[in-house]
Formats: C-alpha cells, sequence, structure tokens
C-alpha cells in the first residue's frame, strides 16, 4: 500500500465539501413516438467522501442516473455540477477527459478485454490517459495488489473466477484514484459470499483512497452497509437512510 494510502487509512472517509450537484433533472426518452419520463425534476447533492446506495424497483431508471450523473447521457433538462463546474457546457472531447481521469465506473458485466490479462485490463485508463507505460503499469499494480490480485496480475479473464473478475474491473475503475466511482448492480452477478467480499472491497476504497461512492443495487445488505440510502421513485429521489 502506499504511503497516501495509509495516511487516508489511519485519518478515515473525510467528508469534505460538495462534489456533485443535480439540479432540477429531467431525463425522458420516446417509444414509439411516446414520450417516457425516466427523472422529473431530480435533484442531489453529493458530499466528498459520501457512499451512497441507489435503490428502486427494476425498470424506475436506476442505470439512468448514473448514466446522466456520469456524463454518460445528457439530461434532458437540467444540470449537473462536479465541483460547481457544469458537465455538460463542456465539449465531447474535454467531458471524455474528465470522464476518464475523474470518474470510475463499474457494471453488474465486468466488460473486460478477453485477450488482455488482469494487468493490462486495469491499465487501460491510464494509457488513454497517456501516461507512460512504466508509470501505468506501476500504478495497475498497486492497485491489483490493493483489490486482493497481486498474484494473478498475469491471468486473462478466462482464467479468474466471477468475484475475481468484478474485482479486476474495480482495479480498473480507480487506478487513476478518480474522485467518484459509480456503480450499477456491481455484485448481481455474483453469489451472497463474493458479493459481500466485494461490499468489503468498496468500503476499504471509500476508506482508505476517499473515493465517493455512488451504488445502484438490489442488494439489501449492500444497502444498509453504505451510508445514505437514497430510494428513486416517480422520477424522484427519497432518503430512506435509516
Amino acid at each position: 500500500m502506499s504511503e497516501e494510502a495509509q495516511r487516508l487509512q489511519r485519518a478515515g472517509p473525510q467528508l469534505s465539501p460538495q462534489l456533485v450537484r443535480a439540479v432540477a433533472v429531467d431525463k425522458k426518452f420516446f417509444d414509439a413516438g411516446r414520450e417516457i419520463w425516466v427523472l422529473r425534476g431530480l435533484n442531489l447533492e453529493v458530499t466528498a467522501g459520501e457512499e451512497i446506495a441507489i435503490v428502486g424497483q427494476s425498470g424506475v431508471g436506476k442505470s439512468t442516473l448514473l448514466h446522466v450523473l456520469g456524463s454518460l447521457e445528457p439530461p434532458t433538462a437540467g444540470t449537473i455540477y462536479f465541483e460547481e463546474h457544469d458537465l455538460f457546457a463542456m465539449d465531447e472531447r474535454h467531458l471524455a477527459e474528465f470522464r476518464n481521469t475523474h470518474l470510475g465506473f463499474i457494471f453488474q458485466f465486468h466488460y473486460l478485454l478477453a485477450d488482455f490479462s488482469a494487468l493490462e485490463n486495469t491499465m487501460m485508463p491510464a494509457l488513454i490517459a497517456r501516461l507512460p507505460d512504466r508509470e501505468a503499469r506501476a500504478r495497475a499494480s498497486e492497485v491489483l495488489a490493493l483489490v486482493g490480485l497481486a498474484d494473478k496480475i498475469h491471468r486473462r479473464p478466462a482464467e479468474l473466477s466471477g468475484g475475481e473478475q468484478q474485482r479486476v474491473a474495480v482495479a480498473r475503475a480507480v487506478v487513476l484514484r478518480p474522485r467518484l466511482v459509480l456503480a450499477d448492480e456491481p455484485t448481481g452477478n455474483l453469489d451472497p459470499q463474493t458479493a459481500d467480499e466485494v461490499h468489503t472491497l468498496f468500503h476499504r476504497l471509500n476508506s482508505e483512497l476517499g473515493i465517493t461512492l455512488i451504488v445502484a443495487t438490489h442488494n439489501e445488505r449492500l444497502s444498509r452497509s453504505m451510508g445514505r440510502t437514497l430510494r428513486l421513485r416517480d422520477g424522484r429521489l427519497f432518503d430512506e437512510t435509516r
């Protein structure tokens, strides 16, 4: 573990000023000429260092919300601020660079490249950011050790278990130490024990690296372990934190 990670681990998660703010966000789609509203007047404020679970019925729009917050899809109306910068005021090139550097994404399916090793898959965001190959390898090796795969960095996805593959996906998402990680049903394809191991890993990333987490999930154990639980219903968020 790096000296910086050790310092963060001793200090614990640091809640600091507002990181993300969604203001009056609408999102609609068209199906056979019919308007389908997914988000309607949605507001959200996220403080740096938080762990937030987004829950709700299937099809309610949790994935869409993460895509909008992560700048993968623009809102129909409203504004997404990241540290008071309007994300969608950026042109596409700068937005893509911002997304790769400041945000991490984890999905239910790992989307690893089959012909690449765990190390090479984890390096990808660093290479896209034009880091030198040596630095990209060093960062990837360090974060793979953090997620418990130091002895499997040269294995390809087919040589890893489902849980190990998802750990590589987590490592890839955090290799550039993003401020925010957005995870969409990240343990939906895992057995309960492996899912719990991934949940523990998320909390370690939050406490040791100070990464803010927003996780859309149906897993009640995961949602209960997060600092704040928000339910998406009728296009808006309702706080259900116990």
